[in-house]
């Protein structure tokens, strides 16, 4: 069977992945001619990655979404010319592939007696969520469509591109085309086959919803949306990417660093790491390596305060390689003391350095004063970790935090041999470190603190791509950390000064220290890594357990215990909070975050009940309006307090009851 293919294209940044031109290359064995309308610019190095596999590029003004790249596309090719052809097939970015060979997927499709088929479809749903009413029609996905020979020199298959609307949304996509092609031209009397029929799973989308099951029939395709899609929906929808990968790893020849390429330069960190489940506990019992082989390791540590040398080094021994030690500090004396307590451990080699300038704290040690190690091939892995007292912090909370932080990077050896291996299976693994420290601090939610704005000016000058996290960075808060040196090359070949840093002691948030912190993850991704936390089992139960109460005791204060609507409900009531706050900003005063809840619930429930009008919408309307009849009653009262108020409204009530009721008696004493 003689196919023309149609593979629509874009990204934001005009790059063409790995994972596109190997699939193209797969499908060669299968198609005649492949034509790619890219509906972004590409980079010149992209364009000629594609001109190598495939028969045409062709890049247009992205317009009308993906609809309109195909109808223009086939208009371009030539509709005469399609005539040479016995299968057309529209196709796009949207997946990897083929997880098992695509030649599987022809030869069961070429067997089967139709006009037009898809490679997964979608169940038909009731009411239609894009609209909210009738019925979304069970339809083939619009990632793979083949149209064969009778329909698509019908007149009208013609007819429907030609008549095709401009397609201005995501949502007008579906509703004007994918949703609409299969009903369409099965009431125009055309047959269609489904090469994993929905019947056979148990979801509405099954590409995206059962994909280890899909797997299971050997699914060529894995879609890319679950790995950046809202991550509360894969939780309410059980769904879970870890074992989708491993199935991948262990049933497939399929490269997954394709996968990990594309989706660390396209997903924003925090959403990745949920949707991926990328934490890892692990256990800290030592065994033997079956392939033991040289680890070429160094540990980076900053030592302001050389009287924790021996805490540091309790932990750094367990390391189980040989391993070089550079060790930095803050004068002439404390090297000194550090040399020499150092002679009693058994390191391969140590160095220790003054810094420059007392700037920076631990990051412009290692970005100023060990940057030729950083940018050196000597090492494999290096691990980086500081004396960390934060005396600001109370003892309780300081210790909990570098226990935190120690813990979870050199446990024991048998740990740290763990870590290794994590490396050392997954290429694209970047990084490594504990996850947020929760416990006493304020992190979750609202990490950035004063970073943010910084944050973005360093991230353009250092090229900085990876889209930013709303609230809370995937980050080594506390800045100790495992990585491959070239995971961060984006970081350590700027040439910094010390004067980029802040001078102690004004070692401040919103400072240089504070946002390479939250920057170093997204370094790691832009330069094609991913980055995973590590905890162990013993400090894991220790934070699952403080954070289910924390969560549980948030929960308890929401209405019901579904994550969406608790979500929906508190965006609601803190729409409520800001309006009422800034009806009443004289009211200056600080209300702890408990308290707050307790306060937008009550106000939340007196609204809802006491305001007109019955949705949301409506009852802030009427908000509105109370709001210029108090902006109005201030014209007239000035500073009068509520009661004052209350009573004048009642005056001015009566006298107007006590106006009309005179008219009344006046219009009927003249009739």
């Amino acid at each position: 069977m003689k196919r023309v293919l149609f593979y629509l294209f874009y990204d934001e940044q005009g790059q063409v992945d790995d994972y596109v031109t190997h699939k193209l290359k797969s499908l060669k064995d299968s198609i005649d001619t492949i034509f790619v309308v890219s509906n972004s610019a590409l980079t010149v190095e992209s364009r000629k990655k594609l001109e190598d596999v495939v028969d045409v590029v062709y890049v247009r003004e992205n317009i009308g979404f993906d609809v309109w790249g195909y109808k223009e596309a086939m208009e371009t090719f030539g509709l005469d010319k399609l005539e040479e052809y016995d299968e057309l097939i529209l196709m796009n970015y949207t997946f990897f592939g083929p997880i098992f060979p695509f030649s599987e997927t022809f030869e069961k499709m070429d067997a089967m007696e139709c006009d037009f088929w898809g490679i997964t479809a979608h169940k038909a749903m009731v009411p239609n969520p894009f609209t909210g009413r009738d019925e979304l029609p069970l339809h083939l996905n619009s990632h793979w469509i083949a149209v064969r020979k009778k329909m698509f020199t019908s007149p009208e298959f013609k007819q429907y591109w030609r008549e095709m609307p401009m397609i201005n949304s995501y949502v007008d996509s579906i509703l004007q085309h994918e949703s609409r092609f299969t009903k369409h031209f099965s009431d125009c009397g055309f047959s269609f086959e489904v090469t994993f029929p929905v019947e056979d799973y148990p979801t509405e989308y099954s590409a995206f919803q059962s994909i280890e099951l899909m797997f299971e029939n050997r699914s060529p395709i894995l879609k890319r949306r679950p790995f950046f899609h809202d991550p509360i929906f894969l939780e309410q929808n059980a769904m879970t990417l870890k074992g989708v990968m491993k199935k991948i790893e262990e049933d497939s020849d399929y490269d997954t660093s394709l996968i990990w390429k594309n989706v660390v330069r396209s997903t924003q960190p925090r959403t990745l790491h949920t949707n991926m489940d990328l934490l890892e506990v692990l256990p800290g019992e030592d065994f033997e390596e079956l392939n033991s082989k040289p680890r070429r390791i160094a540990v980076l540590a900053h030592l302001y305060y050389d009287d924790m040398l021996e805490e540091a080094m309790s932990y750094i021994t367990n390391i189980p390689y040989a391993y070089d030690l550079y060790i930095t500090t803050s004068d002439e004396q404390k090297k000194k003391n550090i040399e020499l307590a150092l002679l009693k451990y058994n390191v391969n080699k140590f160095e220790v350095r003054v810094t420059e300038e007392n700037r920076g704290r631990d990051m412009g040690s290692l970005f100023m004063t060990l940057r030729d190690v950083l940018l050196s091939d000597k090492y494999d892995y290096l691990c980086r970790v500081h004396s960390k007292k934060s005396p600001q912090n109370g003892h309780n909370m300081a210790l909990l935090f570098k226990q935190h932080m120690f813990d979870n990077l050199l446990h024991s050896p048998g740990y740290v041999k763990r870590v290794i291996g994590l490396f050392e299976k997954n290429e694209s693994l970047g990084m490594v470190f504990p996850p947020v420290v929760h416990i006493a601090y304020p992190t979750l939610g609202h990490a950035w603190f004063e970073n943010r704005k910084p944050a973005t000016e360093w991230a353009k000058k250092l090229g900085i791509t990876t889209a930013f996290d709303d609230s809370t960075p995937v980050a080594p808060y506390g800045t100790m950390f495992w990585f491959r040196p070239e995971a961060i090359k984006k970081i350590s070949t700027y040439p910094f000064k010390w004067s980029d840093f802040d001078p102690e002691p004004n070692h401040m948030d919103g400072g240089l220290a504070h946002v390479l912190e939250r920057l170093l993850g997204y370094s790691v991704m832009s330069d094609g890594y991913h980055m995973r936390c590590v905890i162990n089992t013993y400090q894991a139960s220790i934070n699952y357990t403080k954070l289910e109460y924390k969560l549980q005791r948030l929960g308890s204060m929401l209405p019901n215990g579904n994550i969406q609507y608790q979500i929906q409900w508190l965006d609601k009531a803190r729409d409520i909070c800001n309006r009422v706050d800034h009806y009443s900003s004289a009211n200056n005063t600080y209300v702890p975050p408990a308290e707050w809840l307790d306060q937008a619930r009550e106000l939340h429930e007196k609204l809802v009940t006491f305001l007109p009008g019955g949705t949301f919408r409506e009852k802030m309307g009427a908000l509105d309006q109370a709001r210029l009849l108090n902006d109005k009653l201030n014209s007239f009262m000035g500073d009068s307090d509520v009661l004052t108020r209350l009573r004048w409204v009642d005056r001015a009530k009566l006298s107007v009851q006590r106006r009309v009721l005179n008219r009344l008696v006046s219009l009927f004493r003249g009739k």
